[in-house]
């Protein structure tokens, strides 16, 4: 049996979206232009992501006993994500507040609640169902830090290829990062772990060889419309100057909702990179994903499929991978 799968691991939420015009700022009542309700979660956007890029994709988390239930498992279903390692727990279906302003920036608030009740013993009886079936895990930050760390340890040992998106930004045990293959953080993500502040190319760089320097083998620096920075560590080396640096240009297009463009970004790079293509490729896979992720209002309906992914792609062909020549070794004092 073909190990081609993605096994994600993470949150499962129903989004709330309001869109208005504008934010409301402290204290104000705004009249907004419209609402949904979706499936949602960084873990479910990214096994949604990884499912329509075409990877078999298994969820691993837990849900509520409540109306919102139904709603996320058959939207999971839908959308083609194996909900075997799904469990329903006592209480209540996770929850996030979205509010869409009219030039797409978003802001959100989110409540866990069956999310926090994910155990490491789940993740365990997951991984041994699925490992003979899968070949990269993704890992997010909507559950217990306890228990991300722990998946990354045993998807290590499983062999797969841990993919680890450090959102929403927040302290994560030191050892965590040696079971880390690759780290997807955007520039405020990368700047709140780092200590460092994020705002283009250059800074993206030292950044991700603040990864590098602790075990991570390949760091990916999305930064928005400037594109994503790729710092990968030679294979088999660990001395200086070692790094493969490259810079990848975004695709162009009009935002509408930047929601879930993180998730899509991720999910597509998994299922690429399960499927067996090359770390560049994957890239540009996960970028145009991300891209079209902003062109549609919500979170997975938003995440486009690999017949949409691949035409973007064919309208602007894959344009060459400028290399970014490596700075002197910056050490752990210079970015923390």
């Amino acid at each position: 049996m073909a190990r081609d799968g993605v096994l994600v691991v993470g949150s499962i939420t129903a989004d709330v979206t309001a869109f208005s015009r504008r934010l409301p700022q402290r204290g104000e009542t705004v009249l907004g232009d419209d609402f949904t309700l979706f499936l949602g979660g960084k873990g479910a956007n990214q096994a949604v992501a990884a499912a329509r890029a075409g990877a078999p994709t298994w969820m691993v988390g837990c849900v509520g006993e409540d109306l919102f239930r139904d709603i996320v498992m058959d939207s999971l279903r839908e959308h083609g994500v194996h909900t075997s390692e799904v469990r329903t727990v006592p209480g209540r279906t996770g929850v996030a507040h979205i509010r869409v302003d009219a030039s797409g920036e978003n802001d959100i608030v989110i409540t866990p609640l069956a999310n926090a009740d994910l155990t490491a013993e789940m993740v365990d009886r997951s991984i041994a169902a699925t490992q003979d079936r899968t070949r990269v895990m993704l890992l997010q930050l909507e559950i217990p830090a306890a228990v991300t760390r722990h998946a990354a340890e045993a998807g290590a040992d499983a062999g797969f290829t841990v993919v680890l998106d450090p959102a929403p930004a927040q302290a994560l045990p030191e050892d965590i990062w040696p079971y880390v293959d690759i780290v997807t953080p955007n520039e405020s993500e990368a700047t709140a772990l780092t200590g460092s502040e994020v705002d283009g190319v250059e800074s993206a760089e030292r950044a991700a060889r603040w990864f590098l320097d602790r075990g991570v083998r390949h760091a990916l620096i999305t930064l928005g419309g400037a594109g994503a920075v790729s710092v990968t560590r030679t294979k088999n080396s660990s001395a200086p100057g070692s790094e493969v640096t490259s810079h990848f240009p975004a695709f162009p297009v009009v935002p509408v909702d930047t929601t879930a463009a993180g998730d899509a970004f991720t999910g597509a790079l998994g299922a690429a990179l399960a499927a067996g293509l090359d770390n560049d490729l994957a890239v540009r896979r996960g970028m145009a994903a991300g891209a079209l992720a902003t062109t549609c209002p919500g979170a997975s309906p938003s995440l486009p499929d690999l017949t949409a992914v691949s035409a973007l792609l064919d309208t602007h062909p894959l344009l060459p991978v400028h290399p970014v020549p490596a700075p002197a070794h910056i050490t752990e004092g210079a970015t923390s």
